[in-house]
C-alpha cells in the first residue's frame, strides 16, 4: 500500500479505538500498584472513543482534515495522564500532515515521530518506561523502516513489532514495574490502538464499537436541562443559542491574525455558554446570545462561516412547557472566584464544599474526569477566575489541558490527594490574585502529610514489602509502608508511621466500608497514643479506600 488517505485513516483510528475498548479492562489491570490507580485502559479508552467520535463526524477524504478531527476530539475528551499523552501524540500528529491530502510511508512515520516531539514538550518531567517511550521507539523503528519501502503496511508492522519490544522493555526503565513484574499500561493501551490500525490496513477490521456522546451532545443536554426545568422564558437572558464554525482564510487572517485568547474574550462579551474550539483551519463556536449577527460579523473576519446552526431558546421553551409555565426565579450566582476540585465519596465532597469548593467532580482512582468534564464544571460554576484542584496525580494533565481551553483566568494547584486540596482550599484567600493564591495553596497542600488504606488486588511485592491479594495496604504519600489482612494492624501501623511529635492534627476521613463505631475507636487510639495532636473525623462515604488520613 503506498499511500493512505483521510477516509483510510479513519478506518484505522475507528479500529484501534475499538481494539483499545475491546481490551480496556486488561489495560486496567497492569497499574504499576496493585490497587485501582487511575483506570488507565478506562481512560485512554475514553479518550481514544471521544477523538474516534470526532473524527467519525468530520472525517475527510482529507488527511490533514481528518487527522486534525481526532487531534480535536482527543484534546476535549483527554482522560488521565496516558489519555492526556495521547492526545498530545496525535496532536502532534495532526499538526505534521494538516496539508497533506495523502500520506506515504515517509510521512506517515515522520508524522507519528513528530507527535512523540510533541508529547515529549507537553509533559513537564517526562519519564521513560511509559507511553512516552514506546512511542518514541515505535516512531523511530518507522521512520527507519520508511526509508527502505514505500509500503505503508510493512511501516506499520515494524511500528508494531518495535512497540511491542519496547513495552517488554518498560520493567527494566521503571524499576516499580519490574517490582511488579508488569509491563506499562500506557504503553500497552498504545500497542493496542496501532495494532487496530495494522489490522485496518491489512484488511481485518474489528466490529464497529458503540457511539458515546459527543462533546456537542453534552453542550445541548446540559443547555436544555438548564433552559426548559428551572427557568421562566422571560428568564432567558440570552434568547438564541448559536453554533457555528470559521474557516480560515489566508487573506483574512492575514489582515487579522487569530488568537484564540482574544477571539473568545471578544465574544464571551456577546453571551454566555461560549465554548470555542480551534486549530490552525477551523474554530468551532457555540455561544448564547441576543445578537446573533454580531457574533457572525466578528467572527467572519477571519473567514468564510460554515454549519451555522441558530436555535431561538425563548421558542423552544415556550414549545414545551406551554404559554403559562412558572416557576420559581433561581438567580444564577456570580462568582468572582472559584475552585473547581475533584473528589469520590458524598461526604468528602460536602467536606470541600463546606471550607471553600464551589464544585466538585466525581472522580479519583476509580475514573479520572475528562478536560471535557473540568471545563464543563467550571461553566457551571459561571466565576470569573478559577482555581482547579486535581487531588489525584493522574488528573493533574487534563486539568492543566482544561485551564489552558478555559477561556477565563486559571491555576492548577497540583493536588494529588485529598488531604493536599484540603489543606490547599484552607489557604485560599479571595482578596489576592489566581497566581498569588496558586503559590500560597500549594505550599500549604505541600504541608500535610497523606495516609491512605486500601486493598490489593493481585499477590505482588512492591517497596520491599509482600503483598497478598484482598490484603489491606498502608500507604504514607504514595509508599506502601505495610500489608496486612487486618484492617485495625494497617491503619494503626500506617498512623505510627505518618505522626511525629511536631505534628498537632489528624484528620481521619473514613469510608463507605467503615462503621461509626469503627471510626470512632481509631480516633480514640490516635487521642490516647498520641496526645499531642487534636483529632478530627469526618464520614467521606469514599469507595475502595476505608481511611484517608491527613497529617501536618
Amino acid at each position: 500500500m503506498k499511500f493512505i488517505d483521510g477516509v483510510k485513516f479513519a478506518d484505522m483510528v475507528k479500529i484501534g479505538a475499538h481494539h483499545l475498548h475491546q481490551n480496556a479492562d486488561y489495560v486496567d489491570s497492569l497499574n504499576v500498584f496493585p490497587v485501582p490507580d487511575g483506570d488507565t485502559g478506562t481512560n485512554m479508552n475514553l479518550s481514544m472513543t471521544s477523538g474516534a467520535k470526532e473524527i467519525a463526524a468530520h472525517a475527510s477524504v482529507h488527511l490533514g482534515k481528518t487527522a486534525q478531527a481526532l487531534s480535536k476530539g482527543l484534546l476535549m475528551g483527554a482522560r488521565g495522564n496516558s489519555g492526556v499523552i495521547l492526545s498530545q501524540l496525535f496532536r502532534g500528529f495532526g499538526k505534521a500532515v494538516e496539508e497533506e491530502e495523502k500520506l506515504d510511508s515517509v510521512k506517515f512515520a515522520g508524522a507519528l515521530d513528530y507527535g512523540v516531539q510533541t508529547a515529549y514538550k507537553a509533559v513537564m518531567k517526562p519519564v521513560e518506561g511509559t507511553i512516552l517511550t514506546v512511542a518514541k521507539d515505535a516512531a523511530k523503528k518507522g521512520v527507519e523502516v520508511a526509508k527502505t519501502t514505500g509500503d505503508i503496511i510493512k511501516v506499520m508492522e515494524a511500528i508494531v513489532e518495535e512497540s511491542k519490544a519496547s513495552l517488554k522493555r518498560t520493567p527494566d526503565l521503571l524499576p516499580v514495574l519490574k517490582e511488579v513484574g508488569v509491563v506499562d499500561s500506557g504503553g500497552q493501551g498504545l500497542v493496542y490502538v496501532y495494532e487496530g490500525f495494522l489490522a485496518c490496513l491489512k484488511g481485518e477490521a474489528l466490529p464497529e464499537r458503540t457511539a458515546i456522546e459527543s462533546m456537542d451532545d453534552l453542550v445541548n443536554a446540559e443547555h436544555h436541562r438548564g433552559v426548559q426545568g428551572f427557568m421562566n422564558t422571560e428568564d432567558i437572558e440570552f434568547g438564541y443559542c448559536t453554533e457555528f464554525m470559521v474557516k480560515f482564510e489566508d487573506d483574512k487572517v492575514k489582515k487579522n491574525p487569530f488568537n484564540e485568547g482574544d477571539f473568545r474574550q471578544n465574544l464571551s462579551e456577546l453571551g454566555d455558554s461560549l465554548l470555542v474550539i480551534s486549530d490552525e483551519e477551523i474554530a468551532k463556536v457555540h455561544i448564547h446570545t441576543e445578537e446573533p449577527g454580531d457574533a457572525l460579523n466578528y467572527a467572519q473576519r477571519y473567514g468564510s462561516l460554515i454549519n451555522i446552526k441558530i436555535e431561538n431558546m425563548r421558542q423552544q421553551h415556550i414549545d414545551i412547557v406551554g404559554e403559562g409555565h412558572s416557576t420559581m426565579k433561581e438567580e444564577k450566582a456570580v462568582h468572582p472566584y472559584a475552585i473547581v476540585t475533584v473528589a469520590m465519596g458524598s461526604g468528602i465532597a460536602e467536606l470541600l464544599k463546606s471550607i471553600g469548593a464551589s464544585a466538585v467532580i466525581e472522580g479519583g482512582q476509580t475514573m479520572n474526569p475528562s478536560t471535557e468534564d473540568i471545563v464543563k464544571a467550571i461553566k457551571d460554576v459561571g466565576a470569573e477566575r478559577v482555581i482547579i484542584l486535581p487531588n489525584n496525580k493522574n488528573i493533574i494533565m487534563a486539568a492543566k489541558q482544561a485551564a489552558d481551553v478555559i477561556g477565563i483566568e486559571a491555576a492548577v494547584v497540583e493536588t494529588k490527594s485529598v488531604p493536599e486540596g484540603l489543606s490547599a482550599i484552607l489557604a485560599f484567600n479571595p482578596e489576592i490574585g489566581v497566581n498569588e493564591n496558586e503559590k500560597a495553596m500549594s505550599k500549604a497542600a505541600a504541608a500535610v502529610k497523606t495516609g491512605q488504606v486500601t486493598y490489593s488486588i493481585r499477590d505482588t511485592s512492591i517497596d520491599g514489602v509482600d503483598i497478598k491479594k484482598d490484603d489491606f495496604m498502608g500507604l504514607a504519600g504514595s509508599k506502601i509502608v505495610i500489608s496486612k489482612p487486618s484492617l485495625d494492624d494497617v491503619i494503626k501501623t500506617l498512623l505510627s508511621s505518618l505522626i511525629d511529635e511536631d505534628d498537632e492534627i489528624v484528620t481521619i476521613i473514613y469510608g463507605e466500608d467503615v462503621t461509626e463505631e469503627e471510626a470512632n475507636e481509631i480516633a480514640s487510639y490516635v487521642e490516647e497514643n498520641f496526645d499531642h495532636t487534636e483529632v478530627e473525623l469526618y464520614n467521606g462515604k469514599q469507595p475502595l479506600y476505608p481511611y484517608i488520613l491527613s497529617v501536618e
